[in-house]
């Protein structure tokens, strides 16, 4: 018996070295795994073609796991195409789940299913039950969501809204149509939701992140940032802040990030950012988007950014270097997949390093429209931002953008932070949405007015001009901290960039935000610093410099700063004086602070200590303290 054991450990341990998937390989701080459409599970009938194409990947990628697709655009994969794909990989030891595209044809538009259609709903019903017959666990591509406004939906919507009426019938068809028939045909399937990147604007086609989190037994992120300048304009800091902000909606149940190749023609940086970006907060595991992708999606120079060569984080050649294998020989890598390995391995080195995220709390209520995505911009200048779905009542600041307008109790909970001797920061446009119950507080108003601005006198000039709403104020009730004109110095008029008032102990800003968001880039790093300075109570440390360097913060007395520029810049890392060193995490190096420079100003900040870092075109340093 014993030597029948042995026997079979061995046999074991040989096949997982044979398919490099021994356990030493696997990632030590996160899952690895690929998500596989319908369309190729489908191919994987044929066990040569599934064979061959694993070969390529796995040969590049380590993986712990597959997410095989039952369904998508109206194929559905057969029982015994999936059961031969599972043993295969179960074969190979790498785990299987399922997974669900519920979509009619995704090139028309993402065309969706009807959910108040009779039809419709059986064919939901039939995939869900199909896939829990073959799997413990499943998870819904992001398209659990409805944009039909056919007959039958516009006579079920009736008066209500289109909001109302889908965040209605979609909550209703997850319980009805996915959960409850999925656990009757196996009682211990888990069912996992993964929503999407555009999280400003779910509760328009009915994703519900008030009851969602808590229907399903998880969450999944999508964590694709892709091109900025693309259609969906989300900025390069939402990989990060949007997993924050999922892991808030049910603190322990968001089970990950989700990759897709987007981006990578504007080339290999981007596509590792994404990756990056997506375990920095911490998700416990990352999927990639997709097997069909990972396979095609060749190697190319193009993919070599300019900045190549100079000793970037994100480093080409490194990707493109021969593989080397345990017989002493190697393997020339040939898809995108071995960007992909290359990155992760690099990132979780440093993971185990950082303790929990933590950043500046901006309240965002349920399905609330406002402000939409400018958490992700303001990232973007530095500010590490942590989006929660309830008021805080333990943060020295609070961040509110217009966003949370529609709270019926939200001037209470201002009053309340104030009187505690706390901040609160809003925005130009939540100012502008209840200027009457933001009088309650200071009299401040901000209509449709305009203004020109470009140099923010001794805040620093900007480069091009920047159009922002005017807010009004009485004098001596409130004070600018941050100005701007056309010009300030030497000109005729001035706005408030920043505006301060106090209100029992605490103080009340007014951040104003241009009217294109992407211009808040242009603000000089003067301005950004008296922002990040006010905003940054409860951190230890936040930046001074350009735009585009995102700070990730941590509460084990750890950061990490990241260059999102196509250049090289200059930052300070600014602490108080009890801090005194900075050491850099990778190889120790201690950094002391700057002499202190003389205070300018109506109102002289804090003592503090300043640590010059130095950091090349799209590259990170992370330091303890």
């Amino acid at each position: 018996m014993r030597q029948t054991q042995l026997v079979a450990i061995i046999m074991m341990w040989l096949c997982m070295v044979c398919t490099g998937h021994a356990q030493a390989n696997v990632h030590q701080h996160f899952k690895t795994s690929i998500y596989v459409r319908a369309y190729e599970v489908n191919k994987m009938k044929d066990l040569h073609w599934l064979d061959s194409t694993w070969t390529v990947i796995s040969r590049q990628l380590k993986v712990d796991k597959v997410y095989l697709e039952t369904h998508r655009d109206l194929l559905i994969v057969e029982d015994a195409t999936l059961e031969q794909a599972k043993r295969f990989f179960k074969e190979r030891g790498i785990e299987t789940a399922g997974g669900i595209t519920y979509t009619i044809n995704e090139a028309n538009s993402f065309e969706t299913f009807c959910y108040s259609n009779p039809e419709h709903r059986q064919m939901v019903r039939k995939i869900a039950e199909h896939t829990a017959r073959h799997f413990d666990e499943f998870i819904l591509d992001d398209f659990f969501f409805t944009s039909c406004k056919s007959d039958i939906e516009i006579k079920a919507k009736g008066t209500m809204s289109w909001t109302e009426y889908r965040l209605k019938v979609m909550t209703e068809a997850g319980r009805n149509l996915v959960l409850q028939p999925a656990r009757k045909v196996n009682p211990k399937v888990k069912v996992i939701i993964k929503y999407p990147n555009w999280y400003d604007h779910f509760q328009g086609l009915g994703f519900n992140l008030e009851e969602g989190p808590y229907l399903f037994d998880g969450v999944w992120t999508g964590t694709e940032t892709r091109d900025p300048a693309s259609n969906q304009h989300l900025q390069n800091y939402l990989s990060y802040c949007i997993i924050r902000y999922f892991d808030n909606l049910r603190p322990g149940y968001n089970g990950g990030g989700w990759v897709d190749v987007g981006g990578l023609q504007m080339g290999m940086d981007r596509y590792a950012e994404q990756l990056h970006l997506t375990l920095l907060a911490k998700a416990p595991e990352i999927i990639l988007f997709a097997y069909h992708q990972l396979l095609d999606v060749k190697l190319s120079p193009r993919y070599r950014t300019p900045w190549q060569g100079m000793g970037t984080s994100f480093c080409y050649d490194q990707v493109m270097a021969p593989i080397p294998t345990a017989d002493g020989s190697s393997i020339e890598p040939t898809t995108m997949a071995r960007i992909a390995d290359v990155v992760l391995g690099q990132t979780d080195q440093l993971l185990g390093k950082l303790g929990r995220p933590v950043g500046i709390t901006s309240y965002k209520p349920f399905h609330a429209a406002g402000d939409d995505f400018l958490q992700n911009y303001l990232g973007m200048i530095g500010l590490p931002m942590d989006i929660v779905p309830h008021f805080p009542e333990d943060k020295q600041t609070v961040l509110l953008t217009a966003q949370a307008a529609g709270d019926p109790q939200l001037m209470a909970s201002i009053k309340k932070q104030l009187q505690a001797g706390r901040d609160v920061v809003i925005t130009s446009g939540l100012l502008k949405a209840i200027p009457e119950k933001i009088a309650e507080v200071a009299e401040l108003r901000c209509g449709d007015l305009k203004a020109l601005v470009s140099d923010f006198g001794r805040h620093g000039q900007a480069e091009r001009d920047i159009l922002m709403p005017q807010v009004q104020y009485y004098t001596n009730d409130a004070w600018e901290m941050v100005s701007a004109g056309r010009p300030l110095t030497g000109g005729v008029s001035g706005y408030p960039v920043l505006l301060r008032a106090a209100y029992s102990a605490g103080q009340l800003y007014v951040l104003t935000i241009p009217d294109d968001m992407g211009q808040l880039y242009d603000y000089p790093a003067g301005a950004l610093n008296e922002i990040r300075r006010v905003l940054s109570r409860d951190l230890d440390a936040y930046l001074e410099g350009p735009s585009k360097v995102a700070l990730f913060a941590y509460d084990n007395r750890t950061l990490v700063v990241e260059n999102f520029n196509d250049h090289a810049v200059e930052v300070c890392v600014t602490t108080g004086e009890q801090i005194e060193h900075l050491t850099v995490l990778d190889d120790g190096t201690v950094l002391d602070p700057l002499p202190a420079e003389p205070q300018r100003g109506w109102f002289p900040a804090p003592p503090k200590h300043a640590f010059r870092v130095m950091l090349l075109p799209h590259s990170y340093k992370a330091f303890k303290y």
